[in-house]
């Protein structure tokens, strides 16, 4: 059966007090029957409990947003990474066979390693230099071969939005707080907001096009780019700005625990195709974000 976003459907939201969620359970349409579950009472890498809850709860649909995002401390920390980046998709793809649920996974675009100069398509094939990487590849595969057919898994870059840590707050911190900021330039990708990504993963839940895809917004810039911009938007939007210059810097010259990928632009015309929907730009989101930044606490 397809899954249209006007039809009701019970949906159990994974790690839902997390900044993706939040969006998802702010857009999502008001007929949806949305079940948060989320820690403490909630423990993605507690397979009996996984099970149980999700056995009992029979949920249509199943949105994963839990994840250990920390990418320096995956670095330290190998064990919670791939016990909730790997092991936790694992449980959960088991107990959406066992609901006849489509499980909707968010992964990342550090399962590539960057090399590449031209955007990555989902053919490509994944090689992470990070164990941050290493962990969500694991639960991507983890859902690949539990025998599901129904799932979706879809990686994105560089995600920002209201109710989280995120780099355009850090950026509006820093610059009313300092008067030089120096942002990594030598790094490029596509910056998302988690209001485009909770509506692209809608609209490939109103399809049967099971699988791997790729989505951020359109365009592609460097940290630094990206810094300008966000300072840019707070000066016209008249938010306290103190920082008089912003430079360019090596990655070299930032030195941090885990590798980013020097190069992470999608391609996105699997989506396209898929959903026959268009990509806002990331400079207008960004736009937008500056107007409903304080939308998820408010509502």
């Amino acid at each position: 059966m397809i899954h249209d976003a006007s039809s009701p459907l019970k949906t159990a939201l994974i790690g839902a007090n997390g900044m993706l969620a939040q969006m998802v359970r702010l857009e999502a349409p008001r007929q949806w029957d949305i079940v948060p579950l989320d820690l403490p009472d909630f423990d993605l890498t507690d397979r009996e409990q996984v099970l149980e809850t999700l056995t009992e709860l029979q949920p249509d649909v199943i949105i994963n947003c839990a994840a250990y995002t920390n990418v320096d401390g995956c670095e330290s920390e190998q064990d919670i990474a791939f016990a909730v980046n790997g092991e936790g998709p694992k449980h959960l793809a088991e107990a959406a066979l066992a609901c006849d649920a489509t499980l909707v996974h968010i992964s990342t675009d550090y399962v590539f390693s960057g090399d590449k100069d031209e955007p990555y398509t989902e053919e490509d094939a994944p090689s992470p230099k990070s164990v941050y990487g290493q962990s969500k590849l694991a639960g991507e595969k983890a859902i690949v071969e539990s025998g599901l057919d129904r799932f979706f898994i879809v990686r994105t870059s560089w995600l920002y939005g209201p109710g989280g840590k995120n780099f355009v707050e850090t950026v509006l911190r820093l610059t009313a707080e300092r008067e030089e900021l120096r942002i990594v330039a030598d790094q490029t990708g596509s910056p998302t907001m988690t209001r485009d990504l909770a509506q692209a993963l809608f609209n490939l839940l109103a399809t049967e096009r099971y699988g791997i895809y790729h989505f951020s917004d359109e365009g592609a810039c460097s940290w630094y780019d990206f810094a300008c911009a966000i300072v840019e938007l707070a000066k016209v939007s008249g938010m306290p700005v103190n920082a008089r210059k912003i430079h360019p810097i090596r990655t070299e010259e930032f030195p941090l625990p885990a590798p980013r990928p020097r190069y992470s632009v999608f391609s996105k015309e699997k989506y396209r195709t898929v959903t026959r929907q268009e990509i806002p730009r990331w400079q207008d989101s960004l736009k937008d974000y500056f107007k409903i930044r304080s939308q998820v606490d408010e509502s």
